[in-house]
């Protein structure tokens, strides 16, 4: 009994540890800045500033086949796969379009540009400029799976549709935890708006 309580104490702070590493990691990452131009009762409306991203074209829409496969080759880029074996901070979120053949996306950190970027080993990445554009966003917590992506886009259509705002097809999923964080998760679905005013 004694050695038992012993190995649930050693878990039980291995498990605290992480996620207060977690969090204090999580608070020190550079984020997509925007600002909320108006708050509705399940989404609100945002402006995102123009922003440079590495990405990487996957294979399928299914975020649980293809998400750890885009994860796994932009951060290889960040960790030093590129020809400067040069490290670049990690940013959140980390961003898919949802297509049929989705997009995962890293922002690269403000004070990098993009001609002094370091190339990519991995020939699959791409360095794409977004533009300044507005956004509706809907927010859900937990670990994003297929289901909750469909059902929260589906919300957020039904909410546009509500208030009679026009919306592009241009939706993306945007993850802001690592995935050994438990608590607090947030997951959010956007889609960009047409002539917003």
């Amino acid at each position: 009994m004694k050695i038992f309580l012993i190995i649930l104490g050693v878990i039980v702070s291995a498990f605290i540890i992480i996620q207060l590493f977690a969090f204090r990691s999580s608070s020190d990452i550079e984020t997509y800045p925007y600002k909320v131009i108006k708050k509705y009762k399940t989404f609100e409306i945002r402006t995102y500033d123009e922003a440079l991203f590495t990405s990487v074209k996957l294979n399928s829409n299914n975020y649980k086949n293809e998400s750890s496969k885009g994860f796994s080759i932009l951060a290889g880029y960040i960790f030093g796969g590129n020809d400067k074996k040069q490290k670049i901070a990690m940013t959140s979120p980390v961003t898919m379009s949802l297509e049929d053949s989705m997009t995962m996306m890293f922002m690269v950190p403000k004070k990098l540009k993009k001609e002094s970027l370091p190339q990519p080993d991995n020939s699959k990445i791409e360095f794409k400029e977004v533009p300044k554009k507005t956004v509706a966003a809907i927010r859900f917590g937990g670990w994003a799976n297929n289901k909750k992506i469909k059902e929260y886009k589906q919300k957020l259509i039904s909410a546009l549709k509500e208030k009679e705002i026009a919306y592009s097809n241009n939706f993306f999923f945007l993850g802001y935890n690592p995935p050994y964080e438990i608590f607090n998760r947030k997951n959010e679905i956007i889609v960009e708006l047409k002539n917003y005013k």
